[in-house]
């Protein structure tokens, strides 16, 4: 059983930036592929960004890449996103999610939502105009 924490959200000015964390549980962290996804109210949950196992690679939205920085620590359970020059349409509940076994190999495996196995409690980001 993987428990995944968020921290980091709040309130910021349009073009200011955030840092997420999402802390994991358990011994496993390493073997999980990572994600990052967010929902406003009213809409679907959609992806934001996803990270290997290792690390190595990463993967984001289109509306989010070249702003958004994933990252994670295996040594500290802890990934994170880096956010920065953010737009009122960021706003949203984000919520880290830890993957399954299954296989990751590519960015349409990372946005996928069932393929992750735990989801985190979410963290409320908004963005002023």
């Amino acid at each position: 059983q993987v428990q995944l924490v968020e921290s980091g959200g709040g309130l910021v000015q349009a073009e200011g930036s955030l840092r997420l964390s999402c802390v994991a549980s358990g011994p496993t962290f390493s073997s999980n592929a990572m994600g990052w996804f967010r929902q406003d109210p009213g809409k679907e949950r959609e992806f934001v960004a996803g990270i290997s196992r290792s690390g190595v690679y990463t993967y984001y939205a289109d509306a989010v890449k070249g702003r958004f920085t994933i990252s994670r620590d295996n040594a500290k359970n802890t990934m994170y996103l880096q956010m920065n020059s953010l737009k009122p349409e960021d706003t949203a509940v984000y919520y880290c999610a830890a993957g399954s076994s299954m296989r990751y190999v590519e960015k349409a495996h990372y946005a996928e939502g069932a393929r992750y196995s735990y989801w985190g409690q979410g963290t409320q980001v908004t963005v002023s105009s």
